[in-house]
């Protein structure tokens, strides 16, 4: 349940992040801290929350013990938040995310299951149990972190890359239907980033997928890239989608241009490996 951390929001705008305990969700909790907003940081690593709200100060937000994937917890954290803000939720982030690599018949169920039930359903969790509150803070917003391999799929990373496409549909079809509510909606699409979810990730055997983007010489960007990304998607950067990190810009344009090109190159990928 909703833990440390007595501070409210005395009218300040509030932001919800999940996956905050680290990488992308906490360098986005710093920022927004540091700009002055009230962060709610949702996790499931309670030592990673704890050292998150003593990283942003602990008058500036809150913890709450969160895994997206149950309808009752959103509930209950989202309205220990409301509580603390006197009911405003101007921005959701919804940024927690898990990654499996590996051809798709050498993936347990179980980790296929988890990608999609953290990476898509929890998006969907979120978005629905947030409704209300966005709908009753006037400018809000969700901003939904997805991925370039919601732009490109790559070999090995299928599972992975088709819950990152589905929530780049998702919010595709929420702008739309958010904005009769005067809710906004932004898409996050960032290139590999410097985060634990490399060290975690493997793309075959035992080797992470640091170390097999380092061998093959594939950029990383840092984090602080994204939590600029999605500030200036909050602060008037009006387009649905964002592209974050060069290369990710560059793909995508490429793939707009000549996605043929783009497939085949990763064909022929996939057959080197």
């Amino acid at each position: 349940m909703a833990a440390s951390g007595k501070a409210q929001a005395d009218g300040r705008r509030a932001i919800f992040i999940t996956g905050a305990a680290s990488g992308i969700g906490l360098a986005t909790a710093r920022r927004f801290a540091a700009g002055g907003w009230f962060v709610g940081l949702a996790d499931i690593d309670a030592k990673g929350l704890a050292a998150a709200l003593e990283a942003i100060g602990a008058e500036n937000g809150m913890t709450c013990a969160l895994d997206v994937r149950h309808r009752s917890g959103w509930k209950r954290e989202l309205a220990a938040f409301a509580a603390r803000t006197e009911g405003r939720l101007d921005v959701l982030v919804n940024n927690a995310g898990v990654a499996r690599g590996g051809y798709l018949e050498t993936q347990s169920p179980d980790e296929v299951d988890l990608q999609v039930d953290v990476n898509l359903k929890g998006v969907l969790n979120g978005c629905q149990a947030a409704f209300d509150l966005l709908c009753a803070t006037s400018g809000s917003m969700v901003v939904n972190v997805a991925s370039v391999a919601g732009v490109i799929a790559a070999p090995r990373m299928a599972v992975y890359a088709a819950t990152k496409f589905a929530v780049r549909g998702l919010s595709e079809a929420l702008e739309g239907e958010f904005a009769r509510v005067g809710v906004g909606v932004r898409c996050i699409m960032p290139w590999f980033i410097d985060t634990p979810l490399l060290d975690k990730a493997r793309f075959s055997g035992n080797e992470d997928l640091r170390v097999s983007l380092r061998s093959e010489k594939v950029p990383i960007y840092p984090v602080e890239e994204v939590s600029e990304a999605v500030w200036a998607a909050v602060h008037g950067k009006p387009s649905l989608h964002h592209l974050v990190g060069r290369q990710a810009r560059q793909i995508g344009w490429l793939n707009r241009l000549a996605p043929g090109f783009v497939r085949r190159r990763l064909r022929r990928q996939a057959e080197a490996l």
